[in-house]
């Protein structure tokens, strides 16, 4: 297991830039890039490799009456690449990864899963206090892939540029043209075209990633090797509690057992893995004929159905035929631990926190698993970019930004957001495109059982579902914030990208 004690006050590791850096900068003094060298020990082996962090400014070909405008500057876009230090760099995988929200920026997949510092804030139940710390990440996917993580507009230090309107990026098209841009242009500059590519996204990050490999494809002629969906949602159908739409009841059933399972509330001493068997099998059952049936359910059916409901999530029959036996997830989460005057969270339902004294409210007060990530990940970016990085800005880096709300999904007008039509695309025009999917089982943002419906019904040719590789964890969201999840959501990395790659990495 890595060690959990933080080491951001030791000596720096960094070096002089190399004279000549291998990404090619334009002219432009907009561009306001910083390279540095680093060293980072993995086992026994010690790894030299090259960071590039900074702003890139994204233009456009304007036209006005039909006269060209130029190329005219819209955004700066804010990354953090690593490159290890190799004489054949074309020859390795590389990988662009971006977190969700929308308005996330890409700090968690950077400090908790794949960059090469890390950040060291304890789990569930011994979260260790600010200020937290960094350390090197013994299970950095920059071993196998050289990385590029990207902040979409208005997310860490990206901007609009000046003259132009932040909320013309705020929307899931605009930010594809986007990011999708970015990841033209550096493949360019840093002359990566003939190298392995890959995305990885998390939350609405995948999203974002499936609907990429779509556009990239069609665009800019870019194809893909692979697609990382880390706690995955492409079908937003499958989490919407909308009265009258009963899908997402069933599909957050089981993700309520096994909280329930976690913190005791079941009988007996079952191993998880048959409390999910039993809690999938009943939400694709029973449960959802049950619900399908509505008022024509006899009261004896109904009673049966609230007790083996009680039975595999914990809560009582009465409390759960009091809600037409749908139980939204705020309410879960308020009543499980309810005569422990606690809470558990959404994003990763092994935390909890304590309830206002005398508050009778249905929903949480906040979520107790993003309060126990969001200042450790904070804390340790702004420290890794301005001291390990020597990235200077007085703007706030925004880890998770309210700026972009109203986020425009006008593409999907009087419709749910869908990309799996995108991703099934890509697959179908690309047969050699792999891709990873990996759910936490304590996840209620985007449960497991969601996203296995989801690919359940991609559409995807039979010669082609073999192209599919699922990972799940006992965690939740940020599943790698659980360390022996860590452990092994990087051996499922480096196996993917071997497999997806057809060699060793």
């Amino acid at each position: 297991m890595p060690s959990e004690t933080p080491d951001a006050a030791k000596p720096s590791t960094v070096q002089p830039a190399p004279a000549q850096p291998t990404f090619a900068l334009t002219k432009d003094v907009q561009d306001n890039i910083v390279v540095t060298r680093h060293t980072l020990t993995v086992g026994n082996q010690t790894l030299h490799y090259t960071a590039t962090a900074g702003t890139m400014v994204l233009r456009e070909e304007a036209l006005k009456d039909g006269v060209s405008q130029g190329h005219q500057a819209r955004a700066r876009v804010f990354f953090v690449a690593y490159a290890l230090d190799s004489d054949a760099p074309a020859e390795r995988p590389l990988t662009f990864s971006f977190n969700g929200g929308p308005g996330s920026s890409s700090v968690w997949l950077h400090l908790g899963l794949l960059g090469p510092r890390r950040v060291v804030m304890g789990d569930a139940g011994a979260l260790t206090g600010p200020p937290w710390g960094l350390t090197d990440n013994d299970f950095t996917l920059l071993v196998q892939s050289d990385l590029v993580f990207i902040d979409p507009v208005s997310t860490g230090y990206s901007r609009a540029e000046e003259g132009q309107k932040p909320g013309d990026f705020h929307g899931f098209g605009p930010d594809l043209d986007t990011v999708a841009e970015f990841i033209r242009l550096w493949t360019t500059r840093a002359n990566r075209w003939l190298s392995p590519k890959f995305l990885i996204g998390e939350s609405y990050g995948t999203t974002r990633a499936a609907a990429l490999s779509s556009l990239l494809a069609q665009k800019h002629g870019l194809f893909l090797n692979g697609v990382m969906l880390v706690s995955s949602i492409l079908d937003f159908a499958t989490v919407d509690f909308t009265p009258g739409h009963d899908l997402a009841y069933a599909l957050h059933l089981p993700s309520y057992a096994a909280v329930a399972w976690y913190h005791g509330r079941l009988k007996g001493d079952r191993p998880l893995k048959d409390v999910l068997v039993e809690a999938e099998q009943f939400a694709d059952g029973e449960y959802s004929r049950a619900l399908h049936l509505g008022t024509r359910l006899p009261e004896q059916g109904r009673r049966a159905v609230a007790e083996t409901f009680s039975h595999l999530c914990g809560l009582s029959a009465d409390f759960i035929l009091s809600c037409d036996l749908r139980v939204p997830l705020w309410r879960f989460c308020r009543e499980l631990l309810a005569g422990e005057g606690r809470v558990v969270g959404r994003l990763d339902g092994r935390f909890t926190a304590p309830v206002r004294v005398g508050d009778s409210a249905d929903a949480p007060e906040y979520d107790p698993s993003m309060s126990a990530i969001q200042g450790p990940y904070t804390a340790a970016v702004n420290h890794l970019l301005h001291a390990e990085l020597n990235f200077s800005s007085d703007l706030p880096y925004e880890v998770l930004t309210s700026r972009v709300w109203p986020w425009s999904y006008k593409e999907f007008e009087n419709a749910y957001v869908r990309v799996s039509d995108s991703l099934r695309l890509a697959m179908h025009q690309n047969p050699h495109l792999k891709v990873y999917l990996a759910s936490g089982y304590y996840d209620f943002a985007t449960p497991y059982h969601a996203a296995r419906h989801t690919f359940d019904h991609l559409g995807l040719a039979p010669e082609l579902r073999g192209n599919i590789h699922e990972s799940f964890y006992e965690a939740g969201h940020m599943m790698y914030v659980h360390l022996p999840s860590l452990e092994a959501q990087h051996a499922d990395l480096k196996n993917f990208l071997e497999w997806a790659t057809g060699k060793e990495v």
